[in-house]
């Protein structure tokens, strides 16, 4: 009886992002096929959004439901009409995401748990960032799991924020670069490679507010998942064990689980790039991409675009049409796509785990957001790094300091196109390049082997799994 009474009930809710939504509705998928059952809650202006971009207002995971995963999808008000821009007035957006939003999903949790099957065992997955999951499950008397969804060293560096504070590393002094060695777990680190939100002198913003509260609050946490993988972050997750039970479960996206490829996550219309890839020589294509939310200037802009016409590369470029932070929509300089002609193609969105895994397609000039780099790991990919704010600095270290998998774009602050068109064809070929091909595939069998039925992040979530039944158990005893 105990095994079927109570059964696990997830309800789970990421934060707005693409970034954020794959893996947790990923998560979602790999929890439902280990039995437990999950309500998948997605804000209404996101279900909008990717509705639009699909073209179908179908259920989310409709199919994953016909494969026989019990995964119930819904909606909850944010409190803003759809039309609301909440990128270009994020402050007002997340000033109200701290005072309002925790009351409506007390209330969805409440009405929900109250028409449930009384032997389901209610428990919360929201993403770390929020504020108030703590309060919400010491309320409602539920289990408390934080979802991760960037590498356990940017983790760590928040976690620990009071330390940095007390040497007085955060916020950190203007243009000072000086080493951090005394963080449990952390290897050495200079100040320059911190998030951006632990170098804001004041908090700049409200999100340089929100981050130092969901850090406090994250250490009342039951469980915390991280979409990272064991061997690549060893010590640094065993000394965050030393506080709460930390679980590595990544790469979540690429977890084998029933119906993960029918479910799309993106909130944009991907364009399909395969037959202009088909078309060139293996290994000949820089692909360029700096996410679904990252702004940079026009001039960085400029000139990353005559960077690559000097390089003399094939490349194919994602530039969304809010990717500068004047608001200028014109993006690129102008008769930019007539002056490329064959040798680049300029889309506003792609599907980026078919680019990165074309055999045309030799390298990736990206941004470093978590994302992007696990899945150009699986691909065995090399990156060129040009990080712009929040974990992506961070990120950065890793790929090129750590696992020596990416180069950096320009050692300075400013972009110059000379700099970056010398970049771009160095490391598209020759010794560099193979160099950084064989340390790819070295951490490529890391992630992989890890996802095998034996590896570290399966073991880890059977863990998680058998450790929140136990708990949910004696909760109910």
């Amino acid at each position: 009886m105990a095994e079927t009474c109570p059964r696990p009930h997830a309800f789970m809710i990421a934060l707005p992002y693409q970034g954020h939504i794959t893996p947790f509705v990923n998560l979602a998928l790999k929890l439902a096929s280990k039995g437990i059952i999950v309500t998948f809650v997605h804000l209404e202006f996101i279900h909008h959004t990717s509705s639009q971009s699909q073209q179908s207002s179908s259920n989310l995971f409709s199919e994953a439901r016909e494969c026989g995963l019990d995964i119930r999808y819904t909606t909850i008000d944010d409190g803003f009409p759809l039309e609301f821009d909440r990128v270009l007035h994020s402050d007002k957006y997340w000033e109200s995401m701290l005072r309002d939003f925790p009351g409506r999903v007390e209330e969805f949790v409440v009405k929900t748990i109250q028409s449930d099957d009384p032997c389901l065992a209610p428990f919360l997955i929201a993403d770390t960032f929020y504020t108030w999951p703590a309060a919400i499950s010491k309320k409602l008397n539920l289990l408390n799991v934080s979802f991760w969804t960037e590498p356990a060293l940017v983790f760590s560096l928040a976690y620990h924020m009071n330390l940095l504070k007390e040497n007085g590393h955060f916020p950190c002094k203007d243009h000072v670069e000086e080493e951090i060695n005394y963080l449990p777990g952390v290897e050495e680190i200079s100040t320059k490679d911190l998030m951006s939100y632990l170098k804001a002198a004041d908090p700049a913003t409200t999100v340089d507010e929100v981050v130092p509260k969901a850090f406090e609050e994250v250490k009342k946490a039951d469980f915390i998942l991280h979409n990272t993988v064991q061997e690549l972050e060893s010590e640094t997750l065993s000394a965050l064990n030393k506080y709460q039970p930390n679980y590595a479960v990544g790469p979540i996206n690429f977890s084998k689980t029933l119906a993960t490829d029918t479910v799309s996550k993106s909130l944009r219309s991907e364009l399909d790039c395969a037959n202009w890839l088909d078309s060139k020589s293996p290994g000949s294509v820089l692909y360029v991409s700096f996410g679904s939310l990252v702004q940079t200037s026009k001039q960085v802009i400029e000139e990353i675009a005559h960077g690559l016409l000097l390089s003399e590369v094939n490349f194919i470029w994602v530039v969304r049409a809010d990717a500068v932070s004047s608001g200028d929509t014109d993006v690129l300089p102008a008769g930019y796509v007539d002056e490329i002609k064959d040798k680049g193609l300029i889309v506003p969105w792609c599907t980026q785990m078919m680019v990165l895994s074309h055999p045309a397609v030799g390298g990736f000039l990206t941004h470093c957001g978590w994302n992007s780099v696990l899945e150009t790991i699986w691909c065995g990919t090399p990156m060129i790094c040009y990080p712009i704010t929040y974990d992506q600095p961070t990120n950065r270290k890793l790929v090129v300091d750590g696992w020596k998998i990416g180069i950096n774009l320009c050692d300075e602050t400013s972009v110059e196109r000379k700099e970056v068109a010398e970049k771009i064809k160095s490391f598209m070929s020759g010794a560099a390049s193979e160099s950084l091909r064989e340390e790819a595939n070295k951490v490529n069998a890391v992630l992989q082997n890890a996802l095998e039925r034996d590896g570290s992040s399966e073991r880890n979530f059977d863990q998680f799994v058998k450790d929140l039944k136990a708990k949910l158990i004696a909760g109910n005893e």
